[in-house]
């Protein structure tokens, strides 16, 4: 019996290829980081972009950033759900974390589309340079009932479009607004 609950387990969990896990981190927004304060785990949502091979986020000067350029080694994850084709996925990224100091690489890095969420300035560039990505697709057993305790009562379908955020052009503040810099 054991055996064919391993057989179910194997069916069920299929592993994403490297490509396929790029795809799922290229059209993502959100993400955690997972970094290692004083010893102890601790876990940050940023939101970040793929670029030339890695992960870039921003941050203020702070925990998120020590724990994440000092210590150099990190965890990336990312997570969704498929109600329709009743899957769920995961990618982890492990890897390197390096502030972005060399004036060409932080000129490049502010010509990307990456913008804080917060009111405040997040100055500091990160980018991490993965050493493993691992991902998983789960199938979704036909007896499980979606319902609102995991996000899947179709509401979030429904409220998508006016939950979306738009800027107001010539708003006296706006947080995804691109900075300058001259050539």
């Amino acid at each position: 019996m054991l055996h064919g609950c391993m057989d179910d387990r194997q069916q069920a969990t299929e592993i994403l290829s490297e490509s396929d896990c790029w795809e799922l981190l290229d059209h993502a927004d959100v993400g955690r980081l997972a970094v290692d304060i004083a010893g102890q785990p601790d876990i940050f949502p940023i939101n970040f972009i793929v670029d030339s091979g890695g992960i870039v986020f921003r941050s203020a000067a702070g925990t998120k950033l020590a724990g994440a350029v000092l210590n150099r080694f990190v965890a990336f994850e990312i997570d969704g759900y498929e109600p329709h084709e009743r899957v769920a996925w995961s990618v982890v990224v492990k890897g390197q974390a390096r502030a972005i100091e060399k004036m060409q690489e932080l000129f490049d890095a502010e010509d990307l589309p990456l913008y804080p969420w917060l009111a405040w300035d997040k100055p500091n560039f990160v980018r991490i340079e993965p050493t493993v990505i691992t991902g998983r697709r789960y199938h979704i057993v036909e007896t499980a009932v979606p319902d609102s305790s995991i996000g899947w009562d179709g509401a979030a379908e429904r409220h998508a479009e006016s939950l979306a955020a738009e800027p107001v052009p010539g708003a006296p503040f706006h947080p995804g607004e691109p900075k300058l810099h001259a050539d």
